[in-house]
């Protein structure tokens, strides 16, 4: 059960973080260092979406 936890919660973070970097960067286009942060915040999430999905369903 706890796995199981563990695995939607990364999953709802990365997804929020994901989609929240997304908008805000395509928001905010204009400003250089925005685009900095928000793409790196969307990296963040989609790495955590695809860590948590590798985890739980390949090992």
């Amino acid at each position: 059960m706890k796995e199981w936890l563990l695995f939607v919660l990364f999953l709802i973070v990365g997804a929020g973080m994901l989609s929240a970097g997304i908008v805000y960067l395509r928001k905010e286009k204009d400003d250089p260092d925005s685009v900095k942060i928000y793409r790196v915040v969307s990296i963040l999430g989609s790495v955590l979406v695809a860590v948590a999905l590798l985890t739980k369903f390949v090992f």
